[in-house]
């Protein structure tokens, strides 16, 4: 069977999705699936999903279009990265052509995200099981002063031992870390503490705010984060963060190291320009599901389903400008090449973790900024994306295991 016929066989089966019939509600709009010359059209008018047969040149909303042999790379099992999912199509992958509206694209993201989710085919990585119980987690709130102002920030805890401050992601919260705080083996050795920052999750906004637009710059985000560690953890800490949290690990690791014991960035950038789109908050476009479904492009098609909907969810809850708000700092003012030179990996241990499925902090990325710090380790995850705290955390486990020994073995 060829490329093309493949490809219209998987999305006619995905069609069904019942995942995807919750995404298209109040959707009208079509796209047309270039196989070379031939087109595979995909009509969505609300709850109704067709595939058909569409010969050449079809009119639609959308096109997305790539040769035979690029396509062929999708229907492998499991698809290289960049091949896996449609918004890598579209920011990652020169191969594929999208075309349309900038508007009309954002409105069909979710549903083209999960149509190609389920496209796709992909084995899950087999890992060890663990022992988790969430009932070794307990909430509750901090109120800190930050440069004379006050918030009240929630956190989450358990066990004991040596703190380890986990860092959300951009336009996330702290949930991201429920499987690690509920690790039974990890809660023997580690007081493992992750944070909501201030607009974020459970932390409301300072009683200060006056609604303006939120834009997260270097200076807050590190003052913030130097009060966490001073008035919530009170002793050294080694610092996990994931993504923006990632990029604060190694800002604290360069001009706040005193406060800590290490670091583990996990997917850090070196530069990740291009992350911020217009309709992350904007009010013609659905921003829950388009967040939601911007970020699950991220995810590597090896992690579990279930956690991978999980992952997302967690976008789809966030506040409106917050996620681009958070990419002002991550995306725009963030720069490896500045901030990692300043860091002494000898004296703070520095451990850097990349899933070769994510685009927007990959490993040539953080193999270039473990260039830049001497003693610094740096891991490649294969078969993991973006977030794989919570994406796949039986897999990352491992990964996380060896980085925490690492830093012991060189803090002690």
């Amino acid at each position: 069977m060829g490329a093309y016929d493949e490809l219209r066989d998987r999305l006619t089966a995905a069609a069904s999705d019942v995942e995807l019939k919750r995404l298209v509600v109040g959707l009208t709009t079509n796209v047309s699936v270039r196989v070379g010359e031939r087109d595979i059209l995909v009509e969505i008018e609300d709850f109704g999903i067709r595939v058909k047969e569409a010969g050449s040149g079809a009119s639609a909303k959308i096109v997305l279009g790539a040769s035979e042999a690029v396509w062929a790379n999708v229907l492998q099992t499991p698809p290289p990265a960049t091949f896996h999912s449609f918004t890598a199509f579209q920011l990652a992958n020169p191969e594929f052509v999208v075309e349309g509206e900038p508007i009309d694209i954002a409105r069909a993201r979710p549903a083209l995200e999960r149509l190609f989710e389920k496209t796709v085919r992909a084995d899950i990585m087999a890992a060890p099981a663990v022992e988790r119980d969430l009932a070794l987690v307990a909430g509750r709130y901090k109120r800190l002063d930050v440069g004379g102002e006050r918030h009240d920030v929630y956190f989450e805890e358990s066990g004991e031992g040596t703190p380890i401050l986990f860092l959300h992601t951009a336009g996330a919260d702290g949930r991201q870390f429920l499987a690690q705080l509920s690790d039974v083996s990890l809660a023997k050795s580690y007081r493992l503490i992750a944070v909501d920052l201030p607009f974020h999750g459970r932390s409301m906004p300072p009683l200060t705010w006056d609604g303006s637009s939120y834009k997260l710059t270097a200076e807050t985000y590190l003052n913030w984060c130097t009060a966490i560690l001073e008035q919530l953890v009170g002793e050294k800490a080694i610092v996990a963060g994931g993504s923006m949290g990632a990029a604060m690990a190694v800002v604290l690791a360069a001009e706040r190291p005193s406060l800590l014991k290490g670091i583990v960035a996990i997917e850090p950038p070196f530069q990740s320009k291009g992350r911020r789109n217009p309709y992350q908050n904007n009010a013609n476009v659905h921003g829950a599901l388009h967040n939601a479904s911007y970020v699950r492009g991220l995810m590597s098609p090896m992690s579990p389903e279930a956690s991978r909907r999980r992952a997302s969810w967690i976008y789809s809850q966030g506040a409106p400008g917050i996620y681009p708000g958070d990419l002002a700092f991550y995306s725009d003012e963030f720069d490896g090449a500045v901030t990692a030179p300043k860091i002494d990996g000898k004296s703070t241990p520095t451990v850097l973790l990349s899933g070769d499925y994510d685009y927007s902090a990959t490993p040539a990325d953080g193999a270039k900024l473990a260039a830049l710090i001497p003693h610094s380790s740096h891991l490649t995850m294969p078969g993991l994306g973006h977030f794989p705290m919570c994406e796949h955390p039986d897999y990352f486990r491992t990964y996380f295991t060896r980085a925490l020994d690492f830093i012991q073995e060189r803090a002690g």
